[in-house]
């Protein structure tokens, strides 16, 4: 269990071993969440700093909390005690109090300092999961087949990025046998210092994408900075191993930046492991000939959509290399209980509406479109906002969207302003001219869908997450 001294030691390098046998439960960046033994981090943001919450989150018990500055709100009348451990720490003359309040240089570097102190306690290993699509479904998949046979620790929900996964590490027990950790980024440098603080002994690459172009200016960084999962991996001989997307020729060329064993996947028969003669039976999931050295597996998957294949590939993998055999991955794989991100809803009429809106980018948009076309419950209308980030693609991104969409569905609906190119595309790609609208926002498309349902039939909706279209969703779930 992860005590006091052990935070004391991984934000200074001090160990008070008088504080060893106070035990913290959880650690935690919102106050609402603290509960009696847990560690409060006061993180600044950008609309309130947590500093303000302090108070609070002792209030509710919190054990101790990780500050950078003296000036906090509402503390009188709180009988708290006090470590600076920027400098050598002493005992104070009563003993130490709990709660208590540890001074910290940044509390989101000293976070950062203690997940990785706390990650250096176990010998597990860690598989780490990056790509510019497929992330979080590939981690949910991994981890879904890996508790098979061992008790995994991952990541929950978005905690991918530099908060998030140091406060995964900071959940691992004694009882954890491995843990997958997602790996996103917004800049280079990123999954590097991710990777510093979790030592991932395996690690899996979806595939390369212009997403978050906009920041990264190019394709080529994206590449780049993806490479930084393959490239901070232990040598081959310590049992590293890179689990790389043959298919996707940016991320088949990282075996070259690894000393970890590369191992590929893929539809190509030159991947280690691949897959062949797909069919897919829309809202019944696929199947698939798995072939592996000499080998062949016949897979029916409750997966939706071709592009699944991908990501049962790729938790496959893994759970290869760490000993399990196809066999028992495969029987894994026909159950599972994943919280994947497309969520199937009822709709009005008795209609299917295909909940995708956590993000989106051009390919997965496309394979959103494609699993739409396997699904003959009525007719197809397809709600599609904005994809953002995408830099000087941004254009043919959303045309060759439209022009899916305009192919796929029977109705089309844009939301946003670049919306208005996927609309367009639509058109010009033999959608009917009426059936296809352009609107700003998400009330409007509502009040659209409203006009348009009358009979049971599949909705898509998907855009990227600053479109909030789960507003959509929701609208949809309260018609009659």
């Amino acid at each position: 269990m992860l005590t006091l001294a052990d935070v004391v030691e991984g934000v200074s390098g001090q160990r008070i071993t008088a504080l060893a046998d106070h035990a913290v439960h959880n650690v935690v960046i919102d106050s609402r969440q603290a509960l009696r033994g847990d560690l409060f981090v006061a993180l600044p943001g950008e609309r309130v700093d947590g500093h303000d919450y302090v108070s609070h989150a002792l209030g509710r018990g919190a054990l101790a909390a990780l500050v950078h500055h003296d000036h906090l709100s509402r503390l009188e009348g709180l009988s708290i005690g006090w470590i600076d451990a920027r400098a050598p720490v002493e005992e104070p003359p009563g003993g130490w109090v709990t709660p208590l309040l540890i001074r910290v240089d940044n509390t989101l570097a000293a976070l950062q300092r203690l997940s990785a102190f706390w990650r250096s306690r176990f010998t597990l290993p860690v598989i780490g999961v990056t790509g510019s699509v497929g992330k979080t479904t590939t981690k949910e998949v991994i981890a879904h087949v890996l508790s098979a046979r061992y008790k995994v620790l991952k990541s929950e929900g978005n905690y991918n990025n530099e908060i998030g996964v140091p406060l995964t590490l900071l959940r691992l027990r004694p009882h954890h046998q491995c843990a997958v950790i997602e790996m996103g980024m917004h800049a280079l440098g990123e999954i590097a210092a991710y990777c510093e603080w979790a030592k991932p002994r395996i690690g899996v690459v979806t595939i390369v994408a212009p997403v978050h172009l906009s920041r990264l200016g190019s394709i080529e960084n994206i590449a780049k900075a993806k490479s930084e999962l393959p490239a901070a991996l232990p040598p081959e001989e310590e049992g590293g191993v890179a689990i790389l997307n043959y298919d996707d020729e940016r991320v088949r060329a990282m075996a070259a930046v690894t000393r970890a064993r590369p191992f590929t996947y893929g539809l190509n028969p030159r991947a280690d492991l691949w897959a062949e003669d797909i069919e897919s039976f829309g809202l019944d999931g696929i199947a698939f000939t798995l072939r592996y050295g000499r080998g062949r597996w016949l897979a029916k998957l409750p997966l939706l959509g071709r592009h699944s294949v991908q990501t049962a590939l790729r938790a496959a993998a893994v759970g290869l290399v760490m000993g399990m055999d196809l066999d028992e991955i495969i029987e894994s794989l026909r159950t599972p209980s994943t919280q994947l991100r497309l969520v199937m809803t009822k709709g009005p009429f008795n209609s299917l509406v295909l909940d995708d809106t956590y993000n989106a980018s051009p390919e997965s948009t496309l394979a959103a479109l494609n699993l739409l076309a396997e699904i003959n419950e009525g007719p197809r209308i397809a709600v599609l906002g904005d994809m953002l980030e995408l830099g000087e693609l941004e254009q043919q991104a959303h045309d060759e969207v439209g022009c899916r969409a305009g192919i796929v569905a029977q109705y089309v609906i844009g939301v946003g302003a670049r919306a208005a190119w996927i609309c367009r595309a639509a058109v010009e790609c033999g959608a009917a001219r009426d059936r296809v609208f352009h609107v700003m926002t998400n009330e409007e498309a509502l009040a659209l869908l409203k006009q348009i349902v009358r009979e049971r039939c599949v909705i898509l909706v998907k855009g990227s997450r600053g479109m909030q279209m789960e507003e959509i969703v929701a609208g949809l779930a309260n018609s009659e």
